[in-house]
């Protein structure tokens, strides 16, 4: 590259001196992702991946397993986290050094698993039946290793689904009317912290509560075993006499949304005829509490109405919710609206992680994306909610990969140890040191000798 300062000679600028830009590629000994150490550091402090490898069966017979399956899975989950959704990804990133050091065994100074491996891994020998119900089951048991690192002995769960479009001629992708699209409609369970409890993959037609059963008993129960208590929200979706029944019977307190109906409205029709008077410039809120029940229901429970009177609208807005709470009527309302950061997470998940990258042809390999997805959102909302420090705690998981995870660095081997020099650009050493340490102070302490 000329550098244009010099003189002009008989109309040509003659520059004073000559400097030269040169671009070397060398993917081997730099990397784009170093801050995914960080990431590996609490993976290794919880045994997350560890925990994996005692439920996971290996397909592989013979002499050919060349890459530990432990390693394999941190490949998936760790290059998902990083923004690496499709198996494609695994010809660059098998040579990665961030990556080979993550992945460990042989991987640290050979490579990582190729393409061809990694969808095998995928497709093949975690989409069997077994080994999809234990990676489906390992989401909850990673929250199990997290919980005792926080505070609060009440967990709150969100239950909500969603929609994962689809391109193609995809195994049970069905064009549903309500998203107007051809989709998948997964369903998640997340608690207050942001933690995906449980997710399952479901065709596109399906009611938005089916299978409710299978992803919030089996969290139920593990978290009464723990002697937890456990509340519940949840739209509107979820308002049926089987949820209710549950959920009394073990004593879990609720609140879900509930579609109004003539009878509802009748309850409260002198709240919907508007206020005598010049409205005023700021938002008018009516609550009423009574006794509801319909005909199938064993027995009538409390119903919430909220009526709202906005500024320059004509008419209200009207909601009702069922709950068994004995608190205050805009405090149980206050506790249901609360209910809506669960689908902050879940966009969450479709922007950071991508989950709804589902592409592959038969239903049970896009399942086992699914849960590597959500086990990569974990993994991310482990180290947000327990590692960052304070001013940096607010950051999205977006914003985390963009500049923790994606700090470049320069990879110097030495014999007895490896070197990343890592780019102090949006995360300053200090602070990277600092989630370092916090990492470091959730090791469980050393056993100490009788």
């Amino acid at each position: 590259m000329t550098n244009p300062t010099g003189e002009a000679k008989n109309g040509v600028l003659r520059p004073d001196f000559e400097r030269r830009l040169m671009i070397h590629f060398r993917g081997s000994v730099v990397t784009s992702d170093a801050g995914l150490l960080a990431y590996r550091e609490l993976d290794d402090a919880l045994g997350l991946s560890e925990s994996a490898n005692e439920r996971l069966a290996d397909a592989r017979t013979g002499k050919n397993g060349r890459h530990a399956l432990v390693g394999m899975l941190r490949q998936s989950v760790f290059g998902r986290l990083a923004g690496y959704e499709d198996v494609n990804d695994a010809v660059r990133l098998r040579h990665d050094p961030a990556m080979r050091w993550i992945i460990g065994g042989k991987a640290a100074k050979g490579k990582g698993a190729s393409p061809s491996q990694m969808g095998r891994f995928e497709t093949r020998w975690l989409a069997q039946s077994e080994n999809l119900a234990a990676l489906t089951d390992l989401s909850g048991l990673w929250i199990e290793r997290v919980a005792k690192h926080r505070r609060g002995d009440r967990i709150v769960l969100d239950l909500d689904s969603s929609v994962s479009p689809t391109h193609g001629e995809q195994e049970n992708s069905v064009w549903n009317g309500h998203f107007g699209c051809t989709c998948y409609h997964p369903l998640f369970l997340f608690n207050q912290h942001g933690d995906l409890e449980r997710s399952v993959l479901r065709p596109g037609n399906v009611h938005s509560a089916d299978g409710w059963e299978g992803v919030l008993k089996p969290v139920v129960a593990r978290y009464q075993r723990t002697g937890k208590t456990v509340a519940f929200r949840g739209d509107a979706a979820f308002a049926q006499p089987s949820m209710y029944e549950y959920l009394e019977s073990l004593g879990i307190e609720y609140a879900i949304r509930m579609p109004a109906n003539q009878v509802l409205q009748a309850r409260i029709a002198d709240l919907l005829t508007r206020p005598v008077g010049r409205p005023p410039h700021y938002v008018l809120r009516f609550y009423r509490s009574f006794r509801y029940g319909a005909k199938s229901w064993s027995r009538p429970r409390r119903v919430i109405a909220k009526v709202e009177w906005h500024p320059g609208e004509l008419l209200p807005r009207v909601g009702f919710i069922i709950t068994n709470l004995t608190i205050m009527s805009k405090n149980v309302v206050a506790f249901y609206n609360k209910r809506g950061t669960a689908e902050q997470w879940i966009k969450e998940g479709k922007g950071a992680i991508k989950w709804t990258r589902l592409s592959c042809r038969t239903f049970n390999a896009n399942a086992v994306r699914l849960q590597l997805h959500a086990l990569a959102y974990n993994l991310g909302n482990f180290l947000r909610t327990l590692a960052t420090p304070e001013a940096i705690a607010s950051w999205s998981l977006t914003s985390l990969r963009e500049k923790l995870i994606k700090i470049g660095a320069r990879v110097v081997s030495h014999g007895r140890y490896v070197t990343f020099q890592m780019a102090e650009v949006a995360i300053p050493r200090a602070r990277f040191a600092e989630i370092l340490n916090r990492i470091s102070a959730l090791r469980s302490p050393p056993l100490t000798a009788p």
